[in-house]
């Protein structure tokens, strides 16, 4: 019986893929915090984890001429939210640190409880492969 690591992994996959934008996005912000007229943007991952699920992300390539797939990210890109700042700036800047390092931190917690599920459906999987030695 083939191994379907869809169903196999359950939504933990998705999960971590979505963590990691969101934390690419989080430290864009960051980067950013003194450049005039940036908007800040943050992933809801909620709503974001709700559109992969929803979707078929699993497309393959049949052919070597087909553009490779995405993943899910032109999907998680659209998912993206302008933050709306407490505190506006006089040049425009919608970052405020602190509120992305909190946000990066939460993420950071997040991400790595994500591994550790996804850690833990591996070594069950390995255990039901080697029955448990």
């Amino acid at each position: 019986m083939p191994l379907n690591f869809d169903t196999a992994l359950g939504v933990h996959e998705r999960a971590l893929y979505t963590r990691a934008k969101r934390t690419e996005v989080l430290g864009a912000n960051m980067a950013n915090v003194d450049t005039p007229g940036y908007q800040a943007r943050d992933l809801d991952f909620r709503a974001a984890l709700e559109g992969a699920q929803q979707q078929n992300l699993s497309v393959s390539r049949t052919r070597s001429n087909h553009i490779q797939p995405d993943g899910g990210a032109a999907a998680l890109e659209a998912q993206l939210k302008y933050r709306v700042p407490n505190q506006p700036s006089l040049d425009g800047n919608t970052v405020e640190l602190h509120i992305e390092q909190a946000q990066f931190a939460d993420n950071a917690v997040r991400y790595q409880a994500t591994l550790t599920f996804l850690g833990s459906k591996f070594s069950g999987l390995k255990d039901a492969i080697t029955g448990g030695r």
